[in-house]
């Protein structure tokens, strides 16, 4: 039976999908449906389900990284980074191109965006890589895959909404994307070479090397402050959100200079915004994880999965699959809402790693922002570089075999993501 109801639920949520309703009316109909198919029929508890879960410190830390993320954005901090990379990665063939990866990653332990990143570089880098004889597809592939950075190097707001609503640690969360985010920045920069080994190298600069260091050295220690709070426990993840948006409001209005009070007013507006849409989309999901908690329902159904899902592999497998062809189909902040909550338990209960599987699951999903047909990545290039939509599905191809690879490649070596994780 519980099989059963758990296909009338999945069946739900496609009919759903397809109708285009909402995320909040897709999340809200999935919560009445589990409370009448296995609770005890109260749709008032899930009024219940939404106080008790929203009702945490950790929830103050999504508007501060979303704020701090929109100030350094529209500061001046992308164009300094920019800078940096590039007097450093001048003697390397394709060394813009490099520069381009590595300002995506700086980028992303600031934003904790993949479309922030990928906007806030690519609108510098695009017409820089044009205009310096890059190759056309090359140059969006590369800034369509470094803005999925955003969404794996911490401080990463899809990681921090996942360990929100599973109840994992943010703290582990955030180390254990350090290791799978620099291995795909490897991966991009090392390829960025090759791909254009034959762009002619130039000698170091040391006079631009030192002048853009001395512009931009406060932007890149953001995460340098961000990060080694964390790691050595200095803070937490919310602390790090009240530090990390303290130092950028530091930064970018006392000694760069360069964010005016119009623009703050216009950004505290914008966050909020978002705000107002994310945490009641947050507060459904965390009531669907409480219940699941309270009912067993996702050991219930690892029961009855059992005959056919005998191991840990065969489940990472399946799960893999699944949700690369959801990536496909969804964005990753609804996926995130509406598959976390099951999986997530189902995964423990076949003896995954909690905070593994989560790196597992926004791995995933990154790769979705460059598939079609609705690769948000693919969809906000289309408008903001001015290009067709199959030549941006073309350029995504060789990133996304290249991201697939480093998936496996986590899958299988797990230490990737968890060697700075205290367990």
């Amino acid at each position: 039976m519980t099989v059963l109801l758990a296909v009338l639920l999945g069946l739900l949520i496609l009919v759903l999908l397809a109708l285009r309703q909402s995320l909040l009316v897709i999340l809200l109909l999935v919560s009445a449906f589990i409370h009448l198919a296995w609770g005890r029929g109260h749709l008032e508890d899930i009024l219940e389900d939404m106080w008790i879960g929203i009702d945490k410190e950790l929830i103050l830390a999504i508007p501060m990284f979303l704020l701090c993320g929109e100030v350094m954005t529209r500061g001046s901090s992308v164009k300094r980074l920019m800078r940096i990379m590039a007097a450093l990665t001048r003697p390397l063939p394709g060394g813009l191109a490099v520069a381009c990866v590595l300002s995506c990653a700086v980028f992303a332990s600031i934003s904790g965006s993949s479309v922030v990143t990928m906007l806030a570089v690519g609108t510098v880098m695009v017409p820089s890589m044009l205009a310096a004889g890059y190759d056309r597809r090359f140059t969006l592939g590369a800034v369509m895959a470094g803005g999925t950075l955003g969404i794996i190097i911490p401080p990463s707001i899809p990681l921090l909404i996942y360990g929100f609503i599973t109840q994992t640690s943010v703290t582990d969360l955030f180390l254990a994307g350090v290791g799978p985010g620099l291995l795909l920045a490897l991966v991009l920069a090392v390829y960025a070479v090759w791909a254009n080994r034959h762009m002619a190298a130039e000698p170091w600069d040391v006079a631009e090397i030192l002048t853009s260091l001395r512009s931009g050295i406060w932007a890149a220690l953001m995460p340098v402050i961000l990060l080694g709070g964390i790691y050595t426990g200095w803070f937490s993840a919310t602390e790090a959100a009240t530090v990390a948006l303290a130092y950028a409001l530091l930064v970018e209005t006392l000694i760069h200079r360069e964010l005016r009070r119009p623009a703050l007013y216009a950004l505290l507006l914008d966050t909020a915004r978002l705000c107002g849409v994310l945490l009641p989309l947050i507060a459904v999901a965390l009531g669907i994880g409480i219940f699941l908690a309270e009912y067993q329902l996702a050991s219930a159904l690892v029961g009855r999965l059992q005959g056919w899902i005998i191991s840990p592999w065969s489940f990472l497998l399946l799960v893999n699959v699944l949700l690369l062809v959801v990536g496909c189909v969804m964005g990753t902040i609804e996926a995130i809402f509406i598959f976390a909550p099951l999986l997530a338990p189902m995964a423990q209960a076949y003896g995954v790693d909690p905070v593994l599987f989560g790196l597992i699951m926004i791995l995933n999903l990154e790769i979705g922002y460059l598939t079609p047909p609705v690769g948000l990545n693919l969809i906000v290039a289309m408008s903001a570089f001015k290009q067709p939509f199959g030549l941006l599905c073309r350029a995504a191809v060789p990133f996304i075999l290249l991201m697939m690879g480093c998936l496996v490649l986590v899958v299988w070596q797990p230490w990737i993501a968890m060697g700075l994780v205290q367990r």
